[in-house]
């Protein structure tokens, strides 16, 4: 597979890091596979999550093949790069083009991103999880590795305006231990422990942040335990249009 388009977006995307001086901090690299399959289940807080994602497999010289929604890919400029960068489109009424898409790619030894979550979690803790990533590394016997990012939703996250030139803000990247789940396991088992250890990971890398909020006005992107103004889980604010 040819890319062309993929490499020069991230070296743009590395290059606006460095200007905008981010504090990225990458951990658990080591666990994503330096070829083969494998899915990366990531953690949602922010539409700009499948850059940092995408980032975390970069030592290991891996470039993810994320499942998007197709309307991404109908955008005028981001769905000539999101088809340059062989992402994979989902469409929410024809899903098993798409699962069938990403058991292709995993067979053929890529590296597939997924966001469990399906949508963005606007209490910034983990919510309950679709099968899907379970299912793919389950029919492919691929590793499935759980991601968690904190940190990108002080960019831009559902219900808050974007703000993509703050200058020197952390971003926090873990990568985890992969799971290796069989077709005889239960998807909701599988997804179960996925979670939890997604959870466990997100706890630290939000106790362990090295920035905090500048004044009350700004705790909108702690979670409430953290003593933030996010909203609870499960009680969110109306979506921004």
């Amino acid at each position: 597979m040819a890319d062309l388009v993929y490499p020069p977006v991230i070296a743009l995307a590395r290059t606006m890091f460095r200007l905008l001086d981010m504090r990225i901090t990458i951990e658990g690299e080591e666990h994503v596979p330096a070829d083969g399959g494998a899915v990366i289940a990531c953690n949602h807080v922010s539409y700009l999550d499948f850059i940092f994602c995408g980032l975390g497999a970069r030592p290991s010289k891996r470039l993810v093949r994320f499942m998007a929604k197709d309307s991404i890919f109908r955008h005028g400029i981001g769905g000539p790069l999101m088809r340059g960068m062989h992402h994979i489109p989902v469409d929410r009424d024809a899903g098993m083009a798409s699962y069938k898409a990403a058991l292709s790619a995993l067979k053929a030894g890529e590296v597939v991103g997924v966001f469990p979550e399906a949508t963005i979690s606007q209490s910034f803790t983990v919510k309950e999880l679709k099968s899907g990533a379970a299912r793919l590394a389950a029919a492919t016997g691929t590793p499935l590795i759980p991601v968690v990012l904190w940190g990108t939703q002080r960019f831009w996250t559902k219900g808050h305006p974007r703000d993509l030139t703050q200058r020197g803000v952390a971003v926090t990247i873990h990568i985890g231990e992969p799971l290796y789940p069989a077709r005889r396991d239960s998807q909701d088992a599988v997804s179960a422990e996925l979670r939890a250890r997604m959870t466990t990971m997100l706890d630290r890398a939000q106790r362990e942040y090295p920035q905090a909020p500048k004044g009350p006005d700004d705790a909108w992107w702690l979670p409430a335990h953290l003593g933030g103004s996010a909203p609870a889980p499960d009680v969110y604010e109306p979506e921004a249009q």
